[in-house]
């Protein structure tokens, strides 16, 4: 059995990317961490908001959350993805620490 680490995704659309192509990416993106072994996977949409500086003409931009567990592996095949995508202006990829608990 393989460890796997806790990651979470944020990235950000293009602001006049159509509620149809969002979903589509929210669903392209959820497969992909499927089908590479993630488990886990929780998407949140975070909405239209201002950035807080201009990026590639953009002043707004929709954010996307994922959440899940996978290996480092999975990170560099996604964050692939995201690069090579048009609607996407930015995304960060994070390893979250797991909390230490003390047994006694």
């Amino acid at each position: 059995m393989t460890f796997l680490n806790d990651y979470e995704t944020i990235y950000i659309l293009k602001p006049d990317v159509t509620e149809d192509i969002n979903l589509s990416l929210v669903s392209y993106y959820k497969v992909m961490l499927k089908e590479q072994g993630a488990i886990n996977i929780s998407v949140q949409h975070r909405g239209r908001r201002h950035l807080s500086y201009n990026i590639i003409n953009y002043y707004d931009g929709i954010y996307i959350q994922m959440n899940y567990q996978g290996n480092g592996q999975l990170v560099n095949i996604i964050e692939k993805s995201m690069k090579l995508n048009d609607n996407i202006i930015r995304y960060l990829t994070i390893k979250k620490n797991r909390s230490l608990v003390n047994i006694y």
